[in-house]
């Protein structure tokens, strides 16, 4: 198919157009200046400021050039109900294809303007991008997913996870498998644990709309983090490619569970209390404006999986988020076992430290905890740390989101069962708390988070 030549955004007026998809473009018409692109913002209201938005937007990444230029000179805003099949009618008629809609809108109305769409003629081009969550529970994710199959087929189906689009995690896959010194070490006779963190030190941010409905499990684990685990913890694909990833990635997430014989154990969730972050004083989350205490939303999720497969059988994989969160740390880490042998000579009892792998998903800086030194060197055992800084990225998250979308490639895109596999864990996690097997755990704004129960055993 040929490149994207219309792109509609609907939810334009949004917060995520603004903040995050305008900039992200914007970073990819800065690296492609041969890309030519039409943004039409769609939403109910037109406000007027359209292509002012668009101007700032790009102005905040000094995206400039041939590329953003025409995007600035061609992009027009129209008035139009993404439920309503006569203004939906009305803009595809309009649209040069191929044609891309882009659904930055909550899910239930994602639903609702898919399901006018089944009724209308589309064209053959057309290409569907889902902001995530696709759904809001395991049966809407399957009823989306059907939806959506009999509208395109699923190669021009994008459901969006910037996460994976991260340029650390892109890294990451080229780490594994542009390299053979670190793949063959990636299994179950190696590793011994496997942490993706994604801390913030932000509170709610006037965001209670969204979040308060959501939650830490629901807005990170389950959208978010879960994807980053697929792709760290897949098989080594044949080619890198918009068959193999989402294959191989959906594979590791049906074959992911809850650790251990008592699944209570492996998670947490908690909820911050008043408290200082940074020099900013929150309150407690519960008395944060828009908050209804009795939907009882989590701020900080914590969860323990194992990947039941012959590569990951038996590995802990913790996956964590919190707000609040005084020294917080967004990372993939990889702790290494020991050595199979004990040695008198050795500190520790002969027990040295495990050797340890981290990459920030923030920063995308690489970092190797070794071992150095020994009973026989006369500084003894000593702790090394070799740190590497990578090149900085020419395009942010969303700019690699919108680059696969405008070049029709669902490299990192995420397929329909695996979003869906997403559902089937959380489904399991939200079981216990709604029999009290998993209580709320306080923390104050600007500690670590909440106090953290030892492991129970497999």
């Amino acid at each position: 198919m040929d490149s994207i030549k219309n792109l509609v955004i609907f939810g334009a007026t949004g917060d995520l157009a603004s903040r995050l998809l305008l900039p992200g473009l914007g970073t990819l018409l800065r690296a492609d200046p041969e890309c030519r692109v039409t943004v039409i913002g769609a939403d109910r209201n037109d406000d007027g400021t359209w292509k002012q938005t668009v101007q700032q937007a790009f102005d905040t990444v000094d995206s400039h050039g041939p590329a953003a230029e025409h995007t600035l000179n061609t992009t027009r805003f129209i008035t139009c109900d993404a439920t309503s099949a006569q203004d939906l009618q009305s803009l595809l008629d309009g649209l040069e294809e191929p044609a891309c809609l882009y659904f930055a809108l909550p899910p239930q109305v994602t639903m609702k303007s898919l399901e006018v769409l089944d009724g209308l003629q589309l064209p053959e081009s057309l290409v569907l991008a889902l902001e995530k969550p696709i759904g809001h529970d395991l049966e809407s994710a399957r009823k989306l997913n059907q939806l959506v199959a009999r509208l395109v087929p699923e190669k021009q189906t994008f459901r969006v996870d910037h996460f994976l689009n991260l340029p650390a995690v892109h890294s990451f896959a080229g780490l594994r498998f542009a390299n053979r010194l670190l793949e063959p070490l990636l299994s179950r006779e190696h590793v011994q644990s496997i942490e993706i963190t994604y801390d913030e030190t932000l509170g709610l941010e006037g965001r209670a709309g969204f979040y308060d409905s959501s939650g830490a499990f629901r807005d990170m684990i389950q959208s978010h983090l879960l994807q980053v685990m697929s792709l760290v913890m897949m098989e080594p694909p044949a080619r890198i490619d918009h068959v193999e990833l989402p294959a191989l990635t959906a594979h590791v997430l049906r074959s992911a569970r809850l650790w251990g014989k008592d699944p209570a154990s492996s998670v947490v969730r908690g909820r911050y209390t008043a408290g200082s972050v940074g020099g900013k004083d929150l309150p407690d989350y519960v008395s944060e404006q828009g908050v209804d205490p009795v939907k009882n939303t989590e701020t900080f999720a914590q969860v323990t999986l194992e990947v039941d497969s012959w590569r990951w059988n038996g590995v802990p994989v913790t996956l964590r988020s919190g707000k609040a969160i005084g020294k917080p740390r967004k990372e993939i880490t990889i702790n290494f076992r020991r050595p199979p042998h004990e040695y008198p000579q050795f500190p520790h009892d002969g027990r040295v430290p495990p050797n340890v792998m981290r990459l920030r998903l923030d920063t995308g800086q690489l970092e190797f905890e070794m071992n150095v030194g020994g009973p026989f060197a006369v500084q003894g055992m000593e702790r090394v740390t070799f740190q590497t800084d990578t090149s900085a990225p020419r395009l942010s998250a969303y700019g690699n989101v919108l680059k696969g979308i405008l070049s029709a490639d669902a490299t990192f895109s995420v397929r329909g069962d695996a979003s869906e596999q997403g559902w089937r864990i959380l489904a399991d996690i939200q079981k216990l708390f709604d029999d009290g097997s998993v209580p709320m755990s306080d923390y104050a704004a600007g500690s670590p988070g909440p106090t953290i129960p030892p492991l129970s055993s497999k």
